[in-house]
């Protein structure tokens, strides 16, 4: 039963904005008041560069991929495993440090499915590469991988739990693209 701790610390290590963290030990401005306004790695790389996007990438990979990972070692059922990765990649999309006003999750859904499996979580990452290079347009290229990840989860676990949190994510990132969505439909998205 102590293994459903998981879920709120998940949670909790989830709502860890590492946009605004990064941003505020190197000095750079509150990425929610700077180019788009969303805490994540692409919207820092606009205003701070590449090392304070890297780091924040990282960050936010990593609160997806530790509790998952633990908890995978640990060997918590797979149900639960599902629920402890929504619960971290919620705990960023609606931080409780930060008024519930999150990311779009891209990366710490990238490190949930790397915590499910290395071979599922590196097969996300490499579509999300190969549709960057192909387009170079990172939302696209997001898009795309959140979309395929559900069916790399069926082929790659089989299990049906993994593959639900698979699309509870896939869902939640295409809503929180929507207007990334709206501007590739028009031909507008940079």
């Amino acid at each position: 039963m102590i293994e459903w701790l998981f879920v709120p610390a998940a949670y909790l290590i989830g709502s860890v904005c590492s946009a605004i963290v990064v941003c505020q030990l190197m000095g750079l401005p509150d990425p929610r008041e700077q180019g788009s306004g969303n805490p994540g790695a692409t919207n820092v790389m606009r205003f701070g560069g590449k090392k304070a996007a890297g780091i924040t990438l990282l960050g936010d990979l990593l609160k997806g991929l530790c509790p998952v990972y633990i908890a995978n070692l640990l060997g918590v059922s797979m149900e639960l495993l599902a629920i402890i990765g929504i619960a971290a990649f919620l705990g960023h999309l609606y931080p409780v440090f930060f008024g519930f006003k999150g990311g779009k999750g891209v990366a710490t859904s990238v490190g949930v499915l790397l915590g499910f499996s290395w071979v599922l979580g590196f097969s996300v990452m490499g579509t999300w590469i190969l549709m960057y290079k192909l387009g170079k347009v990172s939302s696209l290229a997001a898009l795309v991988a959140s979309v395929l990840s559900p069916i790399y989860a069926w082929f790659i676990i089989g299990d049906k739990a993994i593959v639900a949190a698979s699309v509870v994510m896939m869902v939640f990132l295409l809503w929180r693209h929507k207007n990334n969505i709206q501007r590739l439909l028009a031909g507008q998205e940079s």
